[in-house]
């Protein structure tokens, strides 16, 4: 089994299953994204280009992107920085919470922009 399969699996619940839920999200709108295990995380990548997280943190799972940067504005006010220079992300505490068209809309959006560097330069 994958590692980062692995560690999807022996979450507790409810972040299992918000976990699960995303992972076929992404695998159905990236199929050709990967699943790896990388510090410690679960990270889709395309090729050697990261796409995003997902992580249980807290109280809730945690989607990241590094090409947040790059992103149409109006996904800002889904999108959480927490103090972070580089990634924002989306939370979730629930499966319900999970918005499948915004969320969908923004994977398609990075990876369309995965090229692209991490930091938006002027």
């Amino acid at each position: 089994m994958n590692p980062a399969e692995a560690h999807i699996l022996k979450q507790e619940e409810p972040y299992k299953s918000i976990l699960m839920h995303l992972q076929v999200l992404i695998t159905h709108t990236l199929p050709e994204a990967e699943l790896l295990y990388k510090w410690r995380l679960p990270c889709y990548y395309i090729g050697k280009r990261p796409i995003c997280y997902i992580n249980q943190s807290r109280d809730y799972v945690d989607v990241g992107f590094w090409h947040s940067a790059h992103l149409s504005k109006k996904w800002d006010k889904y999108l959480i920085s927490g103090n972070r220079k580089v990634v924002k992300s989306l939370r979730y505490k629930t499966v319900e919470a999970i918005d499948e068209t915004n969320f969908i809309s923004i994977l398609k959006e990075v990876e369309a922009l995965k090229e692209k560097g991490f930091y938006k330069r002027d």
